[in-house]
């Protein structure tokens, strides 16, 4: 077990970029996908002001605009989310597009970086 936890913490300490990474070395070696595909989900209608209140846990990062250099951001999104080139060339395309659901804050603001340093605009909610 202490061996878990010392790859977990290792884990915890890595980049957007260096997960990605991490991601298609365990897909090729074990030969498994770890595609994701985005839901969307209605939440439970309550309480707007007290939902508002309470610290966010997770985030949804939104590809608001491309911005004026499309292949960088392509290239980025390409490598934030895993998906082949034209994959993400038609995400970038259909922007507003939800990239990520369910994100950390310190996911969130990484991947809004790396995006940013592309040069595409991006919003956290």
């Amino acid at each position: 077990m202490a061996d878990i936890a010392k790859i977990i913490d290792e884990i915890k300490g890595m980049t957007v970029l260096e997960l990605n990474e991490l991601v298609k070395a365990i897909e090729e070696e074990f030969g498994v996908s770890a595609a994701a595909t985005a839901v969307a989900v209605a939440g439970p209608v309550g309480d707007a002001a007290g939902d508002e209140a309470a610290e966010k846990d997770s985030y949804t990062v939104v590809l608001t605009e491309i911005g004026p250099s499309k292949m960088n951001v392509i290239k980025a999104v390409k490598e934030i989310t895993g998906l082949s080139l034209k994959e993400s060339k038609e995400i970038v395309d259909a922007a507003p597009k939800t990239l990520k659901e369910d994100a950390s804050q310190s996911e969130a603001e990484e991947i809004q970086k790396v995006l940013k340093e592309a040069g595409a605009t991006v919003e956290l909610k």
